[in-house]
């Protein structure tokens, strides 16, 4: 079995799989990390592991995972079944390349937009012939919701909420739709961009908010919280065939 793990900025989402079927899956915070992966050793014989971090790990925490199973490090030199054409490969995020991994696999020899929405919200497009263009990176939801408080005097700290209509009537509908409406506008507009220039485009909406979003945008899109998971655990298989 492989362990795939992803660090996020606040919290860690791992998964075990049997070859390429997820089996069971864990969400934990940052601090837990230690200890929950060793519960996760315990209950499943693990052969690899892999793991992506956005975050800082500290070095002696790493050292001890890697005692207990043998771990891959996602790195931007790491081969992937796909050929990367970024600028400045070497900043690109492992959680990026491990989406356009996914994307790869799931729907080969397709135009693929996958639309990450976590803290922020990444957009990284792989063409039909397996070539990764590149993508934008902008504000997550909850992001937004604390710059309007943060850079403010007065305007409150809310927590993420739809919208009752698209013209808020108080301060916080106020905010509600702006945010909201605001992001879900954004998302809508790259999409049409995309799908303009690009024939038979596949999206794929995943991250901590995909969920909340994809209840309310128009466009067709394949909605998949886990779909970095699944990436993860292909560059695992990749590399060990190799």
């Amino acid at each position: 079995m492989n362990l795939s793990i992803d660090v996020g900025n606040t919290r860690v989402k791992a998964a075990v799989f049997e070859e390429d079927k997820l089996i069971e899956l864990f969400v934990f915070d940052t601090k837990e990390l230690l200890s929950k992966i060793t519960e996760i050793l315990k209950k499943y014989t693990i052969a690899h592991g892999i793991l992506s971090s956005v975050a800082l790990i500290p070095k002696i925490e790493l050292q001890k995972l890697c005692k207990i199973v043998p771990f891959s490090v996602v790195s931007s030199q790491m081969e992937v079944p796909y050929t990367n054409t970024y600028e400045t490969p070497l900043t690109l995020g492992v959680d990026r390349i491990a989406l356009m991994v996914a994307a790869q696999k799931k729907f080969p020899q397709k135009n693929v937009l996958v639309i990450d929405a976590g803290t922020c919200l990444t957009y990284d497009f792989i063409d039909k012939e397996a070539t990764y263009l590149g993508g934008a990176i902008s504000p997550g939801l909850k992001m937004r919701y604390a710059s309007l408080h943060q850079f403010t005097a007065k305007l409150p700290s809310l927590e993420v909420q739809a919208p009752i209509d698209f013209i808020g009537n108080s301060t916080n509908e106020s905010i509600h739709a702006g945010v909201v409406n605001g992001l879900l506008s954004e998302i809508e507009g790259v999409i049409s961009r995309y799908d303009t220039k690009f024939l038979d485009l596949t999206v794929v909406l995943t991250g901590g908010d995909a969920n909340f979003l994809s209840k309310q945008l128009k466009s067709s899109i394949f909605a998949n919280q886990n779909f970095l998971l699944h990436g993860l655990n292909e560059i695992l298989i990749f590399n060990k065939s190799k």
